[in-house]
């Protein structure tokens, strides 16, 4: 294809470039050999797809590269492309999409090496701590702890694969013959961290997130966000009192939660601390029953711990009450609520006091035997339901007729 064919389009980009070069006030920096390039396809010729890499310069890339398996071109005018400089061409950019496909296979490798850039190599077979690799015309060889992120179980289910690798090491080794060292986990690790801090980027406080929980600790679950970690801490995994995270969650739920705190690192290589809340997004049940725990109501209930200044509650419904040392008996002073009680006990209690607002459920065993003493006295004075008669017959009754 001539200058002219493609020079209408290729015109056009330039002139918008140059466009917004004058807003900017910045000047493009020239390509470099090696490089990872992103471009916009400006013209097809019959070998070759150039392709407009900052409106001033241009690259070129064998058609090939960007034809399908039937044969079937890709691209078209105005598609983006993704590809790495080669060489440099009377002032023309030598593109290739896959390094270590060229003629000049291990230039290109040592340009990966250099720059980072990933290669495409296919996994050929197995030996012994690790499987090889085919990238281009070159035999590499990826250690068994470079193939994933994390353990692999079937390493043969690898092989026949295309797969992108980073090219770790690159030597001439014994008979000339390059010694050339590739791993895949620093490729996913490198995208992983790209793809959490552009989600880092996009967290704030109040922010509702999804997310499988990936570790249960004591202190609280762990939730992955999409390459970063949350904490979910015990205390806010529900309203109800929980021991341990592992009685109301496992490994791999997916929860709904609130970010409620995010604390920068000042640690370049550790990652913010984010702290979220179930419990915040729940409705709180105290305040659906708040009308059935009402004030003078009685309940039944269970101690589930004793402490100096009184014993806790559990009553029905998941909700805790404590009975202050000064509320469990009447007839004598209490100094610890072991005195009167043990763990495990059913008693029954009379609401004191509820407060919504801090959750807190204010009980009393002595009210219950002062309602039964008044019950009992009630009782006991009701007058009894006999007849006297008329009073014309209590009359009579009194004069002995």
């Amino acid at each position: 294809m001539t200058k002219d064919e493609k020079g209408g389009f290729s015109g056009a980009f330039a002139g918008l470039f140059e466009e917004q070069e004058k807003r900017s006030g910045k000047r493009p920096r020239a390509p470099r050999i090696g490089e990872a390039v992103v471009g916009m396809v400006v013209a097809i010729g019959r070998d070759a797809v150039f392709i407009g890499l900052d409106g001033k310069s241009e690259g070129v890339l064998e058609r090939a590269a960007l034809t399908g398996k039937d044969g079937v071109l890709t691209v078209k005018v105005g598609d983006t492309v993704r590809a790495h400089i080669v060489a440099m061409k009377d002032g023309q950019a030598v593109l290739r999409t896959r390094l270590g496909d060229g003629e000049n296979a291990l230039e290109e490798l040592a340009q990966a090496f250099e720059n980072g850039a990933p290669v495409a190599g296919k996994v050929t077979g197995v030996n012994k701590g690790g499987v090889e690799v085919q990238v281009g015309r070159v035999r590499a060889f990826c250690p068994m702890s470079q193939l994933e992120v994390g353990f692999v179980e079937d390493v043969q289910a690898f092989v026949g694969r295309e797969l992108e690798f980073r090219v770790t090491k690159l030597e001439r080794g014994q008979g000339g013959a390059p010694n050339v060292v590739v791993s895949r986990r620093a490729l996913l690790e490198a995208e992983r961290a790209q793809k959490a801090a552009e989600i880092r980027a996009g967290l704030s406080v109040g922010a509702i997130v999804r997310g499988p929980i990936t570790r249960i600790k004591e202190f609280g679950a762990f939730v992955d966000l999409g390459g970063i970690e949350a904490l979910l801490h015990v205390s806010q995994i529900g309203f109800a009192r929980v021991g341990h995270p592992s009685e109301a969650l496992s490994v791999g739920d997916v929860v709904e939660a609130e970010i409620t705190k995010i604390e920068p690192s000042l640690d370049p290589k550790k990652p913010d601390r984010i702290s979220l809340s179930l419990k915040s997004l729940a409705t709180d049940p105290l305040i659906e029953a708040s009308g059935k725990l009402g004030r003078g109501t009685r309940h039944s209930g269970k101690v589930v711990r004793l402490e100096a200044f009184g014993a806790i509650i559990a009553l029905e419904g998941g909700f805790e009450g404590m009975v202050h040392v000064s509320e469990l008996q009447s007839d004598r002073r209490v100094q610890h609520a072991r005195e009167v009680l043990s763990v495990g006990q059913d008693v029954e209690v009379v609401v004191l006091e509820i407060d919504t607002a801090r959750r807190r459920l204010s009980l009393s065993m002595k009210q219950v035997a002062a309602l039964r003493e008044a019950a009992d006295a009630a009782a006991f004075q009701r007058p009894a339901a006999v007849s006297l008669g008329t009073f014309g017959e209590l009359f009579a009754k009194k004069l002995g007729r």
